[in-house]
Protein backbone atom coordinates (compact mmCIF):
# COMPACT_ATOMS: atom_id res chain seq x y z
CA UNK A 1 0.00 0.00 0.00
CA UNK A 2 1.48 3.12 -0.91
CA UNK A 3 2.33 6.15 1.80
CA UNK A 4 1.36 9.84 1.38
CA UNK A 5 4.71 11.76 1.70
CA UNK A 6 5.52 13.87 4.53
CA UNK A 7 4.47 16.94 5.22
CA UNK A 8 5.01 19.55 7.49
CA UNK A 9 1.73 21.50 7.56
CA UNK A 10 3.20 23.33 11.26
CA UNK A 11 5.48 24.70 8.93
CA UNK A 12 3.37 26.15 6.37
CA UNK A 13 1.87 28.56 8.96
CA UNK A 14 4.84 31.00 8.92
CA UNK A 15 4.71 31.71 5.39
CA UNK A 16 1.49 32.51 4.91
CA UNK A 17 0.73 34.30 8.00
CA UNK A 18 3.60 36.69 6.85
CA UNK A 19 3.21 36.45 3.34
CA UNK A 20 -0.66 37.38 3.77
CA UNK A 21 0.05 40.57 6.33
CA UNK A 22 2.12 42.02 3.77
CA UNK A 23 -0.32 41.04 0.79
CA UNK A 24 -3.07 42.28 2.87
CA UNK A 25 -1.40 45.51 3.42
CA UNK A 26 -1.18 46.88 0.20
CA UNK A 27 -2.94 50.00 1.23
CA UNK A 28 -0.28 51.17 3.38
CA UNK A 29 2.68 50.23 0.98
CA UNK A 30 5.17 53.37 0.35
CA UNK A 31 4.43 56.06 -2.36
CA UNK A 32 5.90 54.96 -6.05
CA UNK A 33 5.01 51.60 -5.71
CA UNK A 34 2.78 49.79 -7.72
CA UNK A 35 0.74 47.08 -6.33
CA UNK A 36 1.40 44.44 -8.64
CA UNK A 37 5.27 44.70 -7.28
CA UNK A 38 3.85 44.87 -3.24
CA UNK A 39 1.99 41.56 -4.31
CA UNK A 40 5.26 40.27 -5.98
CA UNK A 41 6.81 41.02 -2.68
CA UNK A 42 4.90 39.63 -0.65
CA UNK A 43 4.94 36.25 -2.71
CA UNK A 44 8.54 36.40 -2.45
CA UNK A 45 9.20 36.91 1.00
CA UNK A 46 6.57 33.95 2.07
CA UNK A 47 8.55 31.74 -0.58
CA UNK A 48 11.93 32.45 0.89
CA UNK A 49 10.27 31.68 4.70
CA UNK A 50 8.86 28.51 3.15
CA UNK A 51 12.46 27.59 1.92
CA UNK A 52 13.44 28.92 5.64
CA UNK A 53 11.03 26.36 7.75
CA UNK A 54 10.96 23.96 4.76
CA UNK A 55 7.55 22.56 5.15
CA UNK A 56 8.40 20.23 1.80
CA UNK A 57 11.99 20.62 -0.19
CA UNK A 58 12.64 23.42 -1.26
CA UNK A 59 11.91 22.81 -4.80
CA UNK A 60 8.15 21.89 -3.66
CA UNK A 61 8.08 25.29 -1.92
CA UNK A 62 9.14 27.29 -5.20
CA UNK A 63 6.58 25.47 -7.15
CA UNK A 64 3.61 26.44 -4.56
CA UNK A 65 4.75 30.39 -4.57
CA UNK A 66 5.37 30.25 -8.95
CA UNK A 67 1.61 28.89 -8.73
CA UNK A 68 -0.25 31.19 -6.37
CA UNK A 69 1.58 34.21 -8.33
CA UNK A 70 0.01 32.95 -11.65
CA UNK A 71 -3.20 31.96 -9.91
CA UNK A 72 -3.54 35.54 -7.86
CA UNK A 73 -2.88 37.46 -11.11
CA UNK A 74 0.58 38.88 -10.35
CA UNK A 75 2.58 37.48 -13.16
CA UNK A 76 0.98 35.54 -16.41
CA UNK A 77 2.10 32.21 -17.03
CA UNK A 78 4.26 32.64 -20.18
CA UNK A 79 6.35 35.13 -17.90
CA UNK A 80 6.02 32.20 -15.18
CA UNK A 81 7.79 30.11 -17.73
CA UNK A 82 10.61 32.38 -19.09
CA UNK A 83 12.44 31.44 -15.67
CA UNK A 84 13.48 27.94 -16.15
CA UNK A 85 15.04 29.72 -20.06
CA UNK A 86 17.94 31.19 -17.75
CA UNK A 87 21.44 30.54 -18.38
CA UNK A 88 22.43 30.41 -15.25
CA UNK A 89 20.25 27.94 -14.15
CA UNK A 90 21.06 25.78 -16.68
CA UNK A 91 24.97 26.24 -16.27
CA UNK A 92 24.33 24.70 -12.47
CA UNK A 93 22.43 21.95 -13.70
CA UNK A 94 25.02 21.14 -16.10
CA UNK A 95 27.38 20.97 -13.62
CA UNK A 96 25.94 19.06 -11.70
CA UNK A 97 26.09 16.64 -14.02
CA UNK A 98 30.06 17.14 -14.28
CA UNK A 99 29.95 16.14 -10.46
CA UNK A 100 28.44 12.68 -11.07
CA UNK A 101 31.46 11.94 -13.60
CA UNK A 102 33.93 12.35 -10.60
CA UNK A 103 31.84 9.87 -8.29
CA UNK A 104 30.10 7.55 -10.98
CA UNK A 105 34.30 6.94 -12.58
CA UNK A 106 35.71 6.59 -9.18
CA UNK A 107 37.82 9.59 -10.26
CA UNK A 108 37.51 12.12 -7.11
CA UNK A 109 37.54 8.63 -4.80
CA UNK A 110 41.16 8.46 -6.65
CA UNK A 111 42.46 12.08 -6.56
CA UNK A 112 41.84 11.69 -2.77
CA UNK A 113 44.01 8.88 -2.38
CA UNK A 114 46.86 10.30 -4.36
CA UNK A 115 46.45 13.71 -2.44
CA UNK A 116 46.86 11.25 0.79
CA UNK A 117 49.60 8.84 -0.41
CA UNK A 118 51.44 12.21 -1.22
CA UNK A 119 50.95 15.06 1.42
CA UNK A 120 49.39 12.68 4.49
CA UNK A 121 52.38 11.82 6.88
CA UNK A 122 51.79 14.12 8.88
CA UNK A 123 48.22 15.59 10.18
CA UNK A 124 48.51 18.62 9.25
CA UNK A 125 50.02 17.54 5.78
CA UNK A 126 46.31 14.87 5.55
CA UNK A 127 44.62 18.32 6.73
CA UNK A 128 45.90 20.15 3.42
CA UNK A 129 45.49 16.60 1.19
CA UNK A 130 41.97 16.73 2.23
CA UNK A 131 41.55 20.39 1.56
CA UNK A 132 43.60 19.46 -2.20
CA UNK A 133 40.82 17.16 -3.41
CA UNK A 134 38.17 19.79 -2.57
CA UNK A 135 40.42 22.05 -4.28
CA UNK A 136 40.53 20.29 -7.62
CA UNK A 137 36.85 18.48 -7.91
CA UNK A 138 35.37 22.09 -6.65
CA UNK A 139 35.35 24.36 -10.24
CA UNK A 140 32.92 21.59 -11.33
CA UNK A 141 31.07 20.35 -8.31
CA UNK A 142 28.16 23.09 -7.42
CA UNK A 143 27.34 21.18 -4.37
CA UNK A 144 29.45 21.51 -2.01
CA UNK A 145 27.52 19.04 0.24
CA UNK A 146 28.31 16.88 -2.50
CA UNK A 147 32.49 17.27 -2.20
CA UNK A 148 32.23 17.20 1.60
CA UNK A 149 29.83 14.22 1.70
CA UNK A 150 30.32 12.37 -1.07
CA UNK A 151 34.38 12.51 -1.86
CA UNK A 152 36.06 14.17 1.51
CA UNK A 153 33.62 12.76 4.51
CA UNK A 154 34.36 9.43 3.71
CA UNK A 155 37.96 9.65 3.26
CA UNK A 156 38.30 10.99 6.70
CA UNK A 157 36.11 8.76 8.54
CA UNK A 158 38.28 5.83 6.99
CA UNK A 159 41.74 7.45 8.23
CA UNK A 160 40.42 8.54 11.48
CA UNK A 161 39.31 5.28 12.55
CA UNK A 162 42.38 3.96 11.00
CA UNK A 163 44.12 5.45 13.82
CA UNK A 164 41.74 4.85 16.78
CA UNK A 165 39.90 8.01 16.37
CA UNK A 166 36.17 7.52 17.16
CA UNK A 167 33.27 9.83 18.63
CA UNK A 168 31.96 6.35 20.09
CA UNK A 169 35.36 5.96 22.12
CA UNK A 170 35.88 9.13 22.91
CA UNK A 171 38.43 9.37 21.17
CA UNK A 172 38.03 11.96 18.61
CA UNK A 173 40.82 14.40 19.32
CA UNK A 174 43.25 12.13 18.28
CA UNK A 175 43.41 13.44 14.47
CA UNK A 176 39.77 12.73 13.46
CA UNK A 177 38.15 16.23 14.65
CA UNK A 178 41.39 18.02 13.56
CA UNK A 179 40.38 16.51 10.03
CA UNK A 180 36.67 17.27 10.13
CA UNK A 181 37.16 21.26 11.04
CA UNK A 182 39.92 21.82 8.38
CA UNK A 183 38.23 19.56 5.64
CA UNK A 184 35.01 21.60 6.44
CA UNK A 185 36.80 25.33 6.02
CA UNK A 186 38.48 24.07 3.10
CA UNK A 187 35.86 23.61 2.04
CA UNK A 188 34.43 27.32 2.38
CA UNK A 189 37.66 28.36 1.07
CA UNK A 190 36.83 26.52 -2.32
CA UNK A 191 33.32 27.65 -2.07
CA UNK A 192 34.39 31.17 -2.58
CA UNK A 193 36.90 30.78 -4.77
CA UNK A 194 35.42 29.65 -8.04
CA UNK A 195 31.91 30.53 -9.18
CA UNK A 196 31.00 27.17 -10.09
CA UNK A 197 31.90 26.13 -6.66
CA UNK A 198 28.68 26.63 -4.69
CA UNK A 199 24.75 27.20 -6.17
CA UNK A 200 24.53 30.51 -3.86
CA UNK A 201 27.64 31.47 -6.17
CA UNK A 202 24.68 31.39 -9.18
CA UNK A 203 22.06 32.91 -7.57
CA UNK A 204 24.15 35.91 -6.75
CA UNK A 205 25.84 35.91 -10.27
CA UNK A 206 22.07 36.13 -11.58
CA UNK A 207 20.58 38.35 -9.26
CA UNK A 208 23.44 40.90 -10.14
CA UNK A 209 23.03 40.40 -13.77
CA UNK A 210 19.51 41.38 -13.16
CA UNK A 211 20.95 44.98 -11.40
CA UNK A 212 23.26 45.10 -15.24
CA UNK A 213 26.29 43.92 -13.28
CA UNK A 214 27.39 41.29 -15.21
CA UNK A 215 30.54 38.87 -14.07
CA UNK A 216 31.69 36.16 -15.78
CA UNK A 217 33.92 32.92 -14.17
CA UNK A 218 37.08 34.37 -14.59
CA UNK A 219 36.13 37.55 -12.99
CA UNK A 220 35.19 35.90 -10.11
CA UNK A 221 38.02 33.64 -9.55
CA UNK A 222 40.87 36.68 -10.26
CA UNK A 223 38.51 38.73 -7.77
CA UNK A 224 38.84 35.20 -5.16
CA UNK A 225 42.27 34.22 -6.23
CA UNK A 226 44.52 35.69 -3.64
CA UNK A 227 41.81 35.96 -0.22
CA UNK A 228 40.73 32.16 -1.31
CA UNK A 229 44.54 31.30 -1.75
CA UNK A 230 45.53 33.16 1.24
CA UNK A 231 42.36 31.10 3.11
CA UNK A 232 43.52 27.68 1.92
CA UNK A 233 47.00 28.27 3.13
CA UNK A 234 46.83 29.80 6.32
CA UNK A 235 43.65 28.67 7.73
CA UNK A 236 44.54 24.77 8.33
CA UNK A 237 47.54 26.30 10.47
CA UNK A 238 45.13 28.40 12.33
CA UNK A 239 43.09 25.12 13.25
CA UNK A 240 46.37 23.42 14.05
CA UNK A 241 47.15 25.92 16.53
CA UNK A 242 43.73 26.70 17.92
CA UNK A 243 42.51 22.77 18.00
CA UNK A 244 45.25 20.90 17.70
CA UNK A 245 45.30 16.79 17.08
CA UNK A 246 46.38 14.51 19.40
CA UNK A 247 48.49 12.38 17.14
CA UNK A 248 50.79 14.94 14.91
CA UNK A 249 52.36 12.00 12.78
CA UNK A 250 50.42 9.96 10.59
CA UNK A 251 52.47 8.32 8.69
CA UNK A 252 50.35 5.14 8.43
CA UNK A 253 48.01 7.05 6.28
CA UNK A 254 50.43 6.82 3.48
CA UNK A 255 50.46 3.10 3.04
CA UNK A 256 46.78 3.12 3.57
CA UNK A 257 46.29 5.38 0.60
CA UNK A 258 48.46 3.21 -1.33
CA UNK A 259 46.79 0.24 -0.40
CA UNK A 260 43.28 1.71 -1.71
CA UNK A 261 44.44 2.72 -4.38
CA UNK A 262 46.28 -0.68 -5.53
CA UNK A 263 43.22 -2.13 -5.02
CA UNK A 264 41.46 0.40 -7.21
CA UNK A 265 43.78 -0.98 -10.17
CA UNK A 266 45.31 1.35 -12.89
CA UNK A 267 42.75 4.30 -14.49
CA UNK A 268 40.33 3.07 -16.32
CA UNK A 269 39.20 4.55 -19.58
CA UNK A 270 36.00 6.52 -17.99
CA UNK A 271 38.43 7.94 -15.50
CA UNK A 272 40.76 9.26 -18.20
CA UNK A 273 37.68 10.18 -20.22
CA UNK A 274 36.20 12.02 -17.20
CA UNK A 275 39.94 13.54 -16.68
CA UNK A 276 39.97 15.11 -19.80
CA UNK A 277 37.06 16.62 -20.34
CA UNK A 278 36.89 18.02 -16.99
CA UNK A 279 40.31 19.59 -18.16
CA UNK A 280 38.66 21.24 -21.20
CA UNK A 281 35.53 22.64 -19.44
CA UNK A 282 38.37 24.05 -16.98
CA UNK A 283 40.30 25.47 -19.94
CA UNK A 284 37.47 26.63 -21.75
CA UNK A 285 36.30 28.50 -18.77
CA UNK A 286 39.57 30.17 -17.93
CA UNK A 287 39.97 31.17 -21.89
CA UNK A 288 36.45 32.23 -22.27
CA UNK A 289 37.62 36.02 -23.03
CA UNK A 290 39.66 34.92 -25.82
CA UNK A 291 37.43 32.21 -27.34
CA UNK A 292 34.04 34.27 -26.77
CA UNK A 293 32.09 31.00 -25.53
CA UNK A 294 29.38 31.28 -22.93
CA UNK A 295 30.17 29.44 -19.83
CA UNK A 296 26.47 27.86 -19.83
CA UNK A 297 27.71 26.47 -23.21
CA UNK A 298 31.15 25.36 -21.62
CA UNK A 299 28.87 23.61 -19.67
CA UNK A 300 26.60 22.28 -22.06
CA UNK A 301 29.96 20.81 -24.25
CA UNK A 302 31.11 18.71 -21.62
CA UNK A 303 28.16 16.84 -20.50
CA UNK A 304 28.13 16.54 -24.64
CA UNK A 305 31.21 14.86 -24.61
CA UNK A 306 30.76 12.74 -21.42
CA UNK A 307 27.23 11.72 -23.21
CA UNK A 308 29.08 11.19 -26.81
CA UNK A 309 31.83 8.62 -24.68
CA UNK A 310 29.55 7.02 -22.09
CA UNK A 311 31.30 8.20 -19.36
CA UNK A 312 27.58 9.21 -18.46
CA UNK A 313 24.35 7.87 -20.03
CA UNK A 314 20.86 9.67 -20.42
CA UNK A 315 19.78 7.64 -17.51
CA UNK A 316 22.37 9.11 -15.02
CA UNK A 317 21.38 12.75 -15.78
CA UNK A 318 17.64 11.78 -15.01
CA UNK A 319 18.46 10.43 -11.86
CA UNK A 320 20.83 12.97 -11.37
CA UNK A 321 17.95 14.40 -8.77
CA UNK A 322 20.14 17.50 -7.28
CA UNK A 323 20.34 18.94 -10.82
CA UNK A 324 16.64 18.94 -11.20
CA UNK A 325 15.99 19.83 -7.94
CA UNK A 326 18.21 23.03 -8.51
CA UNK A 327 16.80 23.21 -11.72
CA UNK A 328 13.05 24.06 -10.72
CA UNK A 329 13.47 26.08 -7.29
CA UNK A 330 16.92 28.30 -8.58
CA UNK A 331 14.39 29.14 -11.95
CA UNK A 332 11.56 30.10 -9.63
CA UNK A 333 13.60 32.21 -7.05
CA UNK A 334 15.64 34.06 -9.91
CA UNK A 335 12.34 34.73 -11.98
CA UNK A 336 10.47 36.44 -8.57
CA UNK A 337 13.64 37.80 -7.66
CA UNK A 338 13.70 39.46 -11.69
CA UNK A 339 10.30 40.39 -10.89
CA UNK A 340 10.93 42.91 -7.58
CA UNK A 341 13.03 44.85 -9.80
CA UNK A 342 11.11 44.84 -13.39
CA UNK A 343 7.96 45.82 -11.28
CA UNK A 344 10.31 48.77 -9.19
CA UNK A 345 10.40 46.93 -5.82
CA UNK A 346 14.30 47.01 -5.91
CA UNK A 347 15.09 50.23 -7.50
CA UNK A 348 12.56 52.35 -4.93
CA UNK A 349 14.42 50.35 -1.65
CA UNK A 350 17.84 50.64 -4.01
CA UNK A 351 16.58 54.57 -4.35
CA UNK A 352 15.05 54.89 -0.35
CA UNK A 353 18.65 53.76 0.99
CA UNK A 354 20.43 56.26 -0.93
CA UNK A 355 18.89 58.81 -0.06
CA UNK A 356 19.19 57.84 3.67
CA UNK A 357 22.46 57.15 3.89
CA UNK A 358 23.73 60.48 1.97
CA UNK A 359 26.66 61.43 3.57
CA UNK A 360 27.73 58.11 4.77
CA UNK A 361 30.95 56.79 2.90
CA UNK A 362 29.96 54.03 0.41
CA UNK A 363 33.09 51.84 2.19
CA UNK A 364 31.46 52.05 5.75
CA UNK A 365 27.98 51.23 4.27
CA UNK A 366 29.42 48.54 2.33
CA UNK A 367 31.31 47.24 5.25
CA UNK A 368 28.00 46.94 7.38
CA UNK A 369 26.11 45.82 4.76
CA UNK A 370 28.79 42.59 4.74
CA UNK A 371 28.61 42.42 8.59
CA UNK A 372 24.74 42.19 8.73
CA UNK A 373 24.69 39.93 5.75
CA UNK A 374 27.05 37.71 7.38
CA UNK A 375 26.02 37.26 10.87
CA UNK A 376 22.36 37.07 10.13
CA UNK A 377 22.89 33.59 8.35
CA UNK A 378 22.99 32.49 12.49
CA UNK A 379 18.80 33.02 11.64
CA UNK A 380 19.28 30.54 8.43
CA UNK A 381 19.70 26.68 7.87
CA UNK A 382 21.46 26.99 4.60
CA UNK A 383 23.21 29.57 1.99
CA UNK A 384 20.82 29.47 -0.70
CA UNK A 385 17.53 31.05 1.24
CA UNK A 386 19.83 33.66 2.82
CA UNK A 387 21.70 34.73 -0.60
CA UNK A 388 18.19 34.72 -2.42
CA UNK A 389 16.66 36.60 0.18
CA UNK A 390 19.11 39.42 1.17
CA UNK A 391 21.94 39.64 -1.90
CA UNK A 392 19.58 41.69 -4.18
CA UNK A 393 18.58 43.97 -2.00
CA UNK A 394 21.75 44.88 -0.03
CA UNK A 395 23.38 45.00 -3.11
CA UNK A 396 20.80 47.44 -4.43
CA UNK A 397 21.71 49.20 -1.47
CA UNK A 398 25.57 49.37 -1.75
CA UNK A 399 25.60 50.63 -5.16
CA UNK A 400 22.61 53.28 -4.16
CA UNK A 401 25.58 54.08 -1.42
CA UNK A 402 27.96 55.13 -3.99
CA UNK A 403 29.90 51.62 -3.82
CA UNK A 404 31.13 50.74 -7.50
CA UNK A 405 28.98 47.68 -8.54
CA UNK A 406 31.66 45.43 -9.45
CA UNK A 407 32.77 45.09 -5.95
CA UNK A 408 29.73 45.33 -4.23
CA UNK A 409 28.35 42.48 -6.09
CA UNK A 410 31.70 40.01 -6.02
CA UNK A 411 32.29 41.05 -1.76
CA UNK A 412 28.25 40.07 -1.53
CA UNK A 413 28.78 37.06 -3.37
CA UNK A 414 32.20 36.21 -1.37
CA UNK A 415 29.83 36.96 1.82
CA UNK A 416 27.94 34.14 0.56
CA UNK A 417 30.45 31.51 1.10
CA UNK A 418 32.35 32.59 4.18
CA UNK A 419 28.73 33.44 6.31
CA UNK A 420 28.70 29.03 6.42
CA UNK A 421 31.49 29.46 9.46
CA UNK A 422 28.94 30.21 12.02
CA UNK A 423 26.48 27.76 12.96
CA UNK A 424 26.91 23.82 12.66
CA UNK A 425 23.27 24.24 10.46
CA UNK A 426 24.73 27.22 7.93
CA UNK A 427 24.91 24.65 5.04
CA UNK A 428 24.95 20.84 4.08
CA UNK A 429 28.58 20.25 4.62
CA UNK A 430 28.61 22.16 8.52
CA UNK A 431 25.58 19.27 9.15
CA UNK A 432 27.21 16.38 7.90
CA UNK A 433 31.07 16.98 9.45
CA UNK A 434 29.11 18.17 12.90
CA UNK A 435 26.78 15.24 12.04
CA UNK A 436 29.62 12.59 12.41
CA UNK A 437 30.15 13.97 16.17
CA UNK A 438 33.76 14.60 16.26
CA UNK A 439 33.39 17.85 17.59
CA UNK A 440 31.16 19.68 20.32
CA UNK A 441 28.73 21.78 19.50
CA UNK A 442 30.41 24.59 21.90
CA UNK A 443 33.53 23.82 20.46
CA UNK A 444 32.38 24.36 17.06
CA UNK A 445 30.93 27.72 17.43
CA UNK A 446 33.86 28.52 19.29
CA UNK A 447 35.73 27.78 16.59
CA UNK A 448 33.86 29.23 14.06
CA UNK A 449 33.74 32.40 16.14
CA UNK A 450 37.16 32.84 15.73
CA UNK A 451 37.54 32.11 12.21
CA UNK A 452 34.57 34.28 10.98
CA UNK A 453 36.13 37.49 12.19
CA UNK A 454 40.05 36.06 9.89
CA UNK A 455 36.90 35.76 6.86
CA UNK A 456 35.93 38.97 7.05
CA UNK A 457 39.21 40.57 7.30
CA UNK A 458 40.74 38.46 4.02
CA UNK A 459 37.77 38.57 1.96
CA UNK A 460 36.42 42.24 3.24
CA UNK A 461 39.47 43.93 3.34
CA UNK A 462 41.88 42.13 1.78
CA UNK A 463 39.62 41.39 -1.09
CA UNK A 464 38.70 45.06 -1.55
CA UNK A 465 42.40 45.43 -2.04
CA UNK A 466 42.84 43.22 -4.06
CA UNK A 467 40.01 43.93 -6.47
CA UNK A 468 41.74 47.57 -6.43
CA UNK A 469 44.78 46.44 -7.88
CA UNK A 470 42.77 44.70 -10.57
CA UNK A 471 41.22 47.61 -11.57
CA UNK A 472 37.78 46.02 -10.60
CA UNK A 473 37.23 49.57 -9.13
Amino acid sequence: MTKLQSVNYQQITWPLIIGLIIWLSAPFRPAGLSLLAWHMLALFIGTIIGCITQPLPIAGVAIIGLTLGVLLGVTSMTDAMAGFGDNTVWMIAMAYFLSRGFVKTGLGRRVALVFVKLFGKKALGLAYALIGVDLVTSPATPSNTARAGGIVFPIIESLAKAYGSDPQNGTQRKVGSFLIMSAFHGNIATSGLFMTAMAPNLVAVALAQAMQIHITWMDWLLAALLPGLICLISVPAIIYWLYPPEIKDTPNAHAWAANELEQMGAMTLAEKLMGGIFMLALFLWISASLTGLDATLVAFIAVTLLLLTGVLSVDDLLHETGAWNTLVWFSILIFMAGKLNSLGFIPWLSQTMGQALQGISWLWVLAALMLVYFYSHYLFAGATAHVSAMYGAFLGVAISAGAPPMLAALLLGFDGAIFSSTTHYANGPASIMFGSGYITQSEWWRLNLCLGGFYLLVWGVGGTLWMKLLGYW
